[in-house]
C-alpha cells in the first residue's frame, strides 16, 4: 500500500462490492423472502423480530448466521417499500371558511324523566371550538342567505 502511494501520488483509495456473496444464504433466498412476506403482511403486534424470523429459518434447516439474513431482510424491506411515506398534513382554515356538522343521540334528564334525543354538533374548523344544537338555527339562517355556502362565523370564537 505505502509502495502504491509514492508511486502513484495517490492517496484515497475506495473498494465498493457490487455482488453481496451468500454462500450459506443463497439456497434459502426463496424460503426467506417467502416468510419476510409473511411477516410483513401480519399486524404490528404480531410481527416477528429478525431474530425470530432468523430462529424460524434455522427450525427449517438453515445453518448460516443471523448476519446474512439480516442484511437481506434490510435490502428486501428497501425494494418492497412503495417509496412514499405518509404524512401527517394540517389543514388550515380561514374564520367562517369550513365546517363540521354531525348527529348524535344523548341522553338527557327533562322534568325528571330520562329522554334520548338527536343533537346536532357544529364545529368551525378554524377555531376548533364546538357547539351544540341551539346554535343550529343561527347557522341555518347565516347558510340560506350565503346561497348554502358558509361564508362568515356565526359562532363567537372563544
Amino acid at each position: 500500500m505505502v509502495r502504491k502511494v509514492i508511486r502513484t501520488g495517490i492517496t484515497e483509495f475506495t473498494y465498493t462490492r457490487t455482488v453481496q456473496p451468500r454462500p450459506k444464504l443463497g439456497a434459502w433466498l426463496e424460503e426467506l423472502s417467502r416468510l419476510l412476506a409473511i411477516n410483513a403482511a401480519r399486524g404490528g403486534r404480531e410481527r416477528l423480530t429478525l431474530i425470530q424470523v432468523y430462529e424460524e429459518l434455522r427450525g427449517l434447516g438453515y445453518e448460516g448466521g443471523y448476519d446474512a439474513v439480516r442484511r437481506y431482510a434490510t435490502v428486501w424491506a428497501r425494494t418492497q417499500s412503495s417509496g412514499a411515506s405518509s404524512a401527517f398534513v394540517p389543514l388550515s382554515f380561514a374564520p367562517g371558511e369550513a365546517y363540521q356538522f354531525d348527529w348524535s343521540h344523548e341522553v338527557v334528564l327533562i322534568d325528571g324523566a330520562t329522554t334520548t334525543i338527536k343533537m346536532a354538533h357544529v364545529r368551525l374548523c378554524h377555531s376548533r371550538s364546538r357547539r351544540a344544537s341551539w346554535m343550529l338555527y343561527a347557522f341555518m339562517i347565516v347558510s340560506k342567505y350565503a346561497s348554502g355556502c358558509l361564508i362568515a362565523s356565526p359562532f363567537p370564537n372563544r
